[in-house]
């Protein structure tokens, strides 16, 4: 095994990082709703919806804050193969993080009575104006997104994972809150 490697490689901003860990443990728990809903977690798609939409605000404001703040760039060491595939993780992520929660408040919204979604109980989002067959395949696409989101998370993970022990590059620890 490797000894460790110092990277040299400059860390997240502190605003960054609680965008990521805000919305990463949102989506965590969002996808644990949406997938136990009907077995054990009855009576949880209002805040399966409102965690949705949730996710999708800060979403929108992590990309409009990200587009004026680059990120860091990776460590030297690290391979193009693997920044290329890294950066397609992330966009695929961040279109996930939009497309989720767009498909599951449109599957809603095409009730024979459309109800808006209560955000935590402080206020209603209206539901959007469209038709059944939108929302037939809203539904049909929030699955399908839920599924590539849970297998795209998990590699994240094990990839953020690799980088910590295997590596021992410092990726991971440029997205800690501790400073060192």
């Amino acid at each position: 095994m490797r000894g460790p490697v110092l990277s040299s490689s400059p860390r997240y901003s502190r605003v960054a990082i609680v965008f990521h860990w805000t919305i990463a443990g949102l989506v965590v728990a969002n996808l644990a709703i949406g997938l136990l809903h009907e077995s054990l977690l009855k009576g949880t798609i209002p805040l399966h919806m409102a965690i949705g939409l949730t996710v999708l605000a800060l979403t929108v404001a992590r990309i409009v804050w990200r587009l004026g703040h680059r990120p860091p760039p990776l460590p030297a060491e690290i391979p193009a193969w693997a920044r290329g595939s890294a950066h397609a993780l992330h966009m695929i992520l961040y279109f996930l993080m939009i497309a989720m929660p767009l498909t599951g408040w449109a599957m809603g919204s095409g009730r024979a009575v459309p109800r808006p979604v209560s955000w935590f109980g402080l206020f209603d989002v209206p539901p959007l104006p469209i038709g059944k067959a939108a929302a037939g395949f809203g539904h049909e696409a929030h699955e399908i997104l839920g599924w590539t989101m849970l297998v795209l998370v998990a590699i994240h993970v094990a990839a953020a994972l690799r980088h910590h022990f295997l590596l021992r590059d410092g990726v991971l620890t440029r997205m800690s809150f501790r400073r060192g």
